[in-house]
């Protein structure tokens, strides 16, 4: 049986974390130069793990394996968010990187995607990846210009290579821990998309403008954000969430009727027809308050949004068996309300995904945290799955 060693994994995600470290956290986004000395240290590392590695033109730390194929590729991203927790997707690259050196003589890649957080471009490595390149980005082609990466090639999914794609990572919420489990092995990743909601009325004063005369764009931003957290659930399923997480008046003085109010809506849902339905109930409010005036409201965006994705059931047969034999009745199924570099693998090959709880639930914070025997374990359980699937 593949034996992972729990220390060695536990010092390599630590010394990752300084590059970054703020605090309990940790400040590395995509292309900066602690991120680019990251991705150069993880190409040490792989290469101590007898992977041939290096990073391709959009920031990609691949390490590929020199047994012969079809290959397990193991992955997540190590880039943060703005202020970020020193987990979020940097454990899954190093459990790959792990699991690897545990399994020197099977064929194991690994894979450390840019840009999974969207400082630039959304699942940028994991898209570029399965041929799905950005064009037209100014600042994306700048901060590639600038990490030196500028005409190096990029990285590409070779026809039967891949036998699947595997993916560990912290939970970012506080199911596993409200109920003492160890391991989520993940059924579904949700999809999400946004829409910037605009309101144009008539800036003027505020004391001196009767209530029956305003144009106020800010108090028709707060009836639109109610009728959505009151109405969506009548579209929506039992996984679906909405938030409207950004809201801005101009000019934003208190003596001041707002003349324009912006603010930014966010659907997320398992089911692709239910996420549609919301997509469509948001577009459908715009619309009735654009009719009702007085103020004009407009929407863009949701063009580009990420679609949710099943993972692969026989993976999740592999994840489980693992699961229950380090960790008895101590795991359960469910499904990824975050994206994930999975979610875009998963249209090129299998794909597949096991959590391990956060601690009070917690990430995209300096707090995010997660014992070190849940790590630990879930390294090893990975480990015996990818040994699983390997055999099959």
């Amino acid at each position: 049986m593949a034996t992972i060693d729990g220390n060695r994994l536990l010092a390599d995600l630590k010394a990752l974390r300084r590059f970054g470290a703020t605090g309990t956290g940790v400040v590395r986004p995509t292309f900066s130069e602690v991120d680019m000395a990251s991705r150069r240290w993880l190409v040490e590392r792989m290469t101590e793990a007898g992977l041939d590695a290096g990073i391709d033109g959009v920031g990609n730390v691949i390490g590929r394996s020199r047994q012969p194929g079809p290959a397990l590729l193991i992955g997540s991203h190590s880039d943060t968010q703005p202020r970020g927790g020193w987990l979020d997707g940097a454990m899954g690259v190093i459990y790959g990187i792990e699991v690897a050196r545990a399994l020197p003589d099977h064929a194991i890649d690994v894979a450390s995607w840019a840009d999974e957080e969207g400082t630039y471009w959304g699942f940028l490595g994991s898209g570029t990846f399965c041929g799905e390149d950005v064009e037209g980005c100014a600042p994306l082609d700048a901060a590639i210009n600038s990490a030196g990466l500028a005409g190096v090639p990029k990285a590409r999914a070779e026809d039967g290579r891949y036998r699947c794609y595997l993916e560990a990572h912290i939970e970012q919420g506080g199911v596993l821990e409200a109920e003492n489990k160890k391991l989520g092995v993940v059924t579904h990743i949700v999809g999400m998309n946004g829409f910037d909601v605009t309101f144009t009325g008539q800036q003027n004063h505020a004391g001196t403008t009767p209530m029956g005369l305003r144009k106020d764009a800010g108090a028709a931003a707060i009836r639109f954000a109610h009728e959505v957290q009151t109405t969506m659930a009548s579209v929506a399923g039992p996984h679906s969430v909405w938030t409207i997480g950004r809201i801005a008046f101009d000019p934003g003085a208190p003596s001041i009727i707002p003349g324009r109010a912006e603010l930014y809506v966010q659907v997320r849902d398992i089911a692709p027809e239910t996420l549609r339905r919301m997509e469509d109930h948001v577009r459908a409010l715009v619309a009735a308050a654009d009719r009702r005036g007085p103020c004009r409201a407009a929407l863009s965006g949701g063009d580009d949004g990420v679609r949710p994705a099943a993972m692969d059931e026989d993976l999740q047969k592999h994840i489980a068996a693992a699961a229950e034999r380090h960790a008895p009745g101590l795991w359960r199924k469910m499904p990824s309300g975050a994206g994930h570099d999975a979610q875009v693998l998963a249209r090129r090959m299998p794909a597949a995904m096991l959590f391990v709880p956060s601690i009070q639930g917690i990430s995209h914070d300096f707090a995010e945290d997660t014992h070190e025997a849940d790590i630990v374990l879930g390294c090893q359980v990975l480990a015996t799955a990818a040994e699983s699937i390997l055999a099959g």
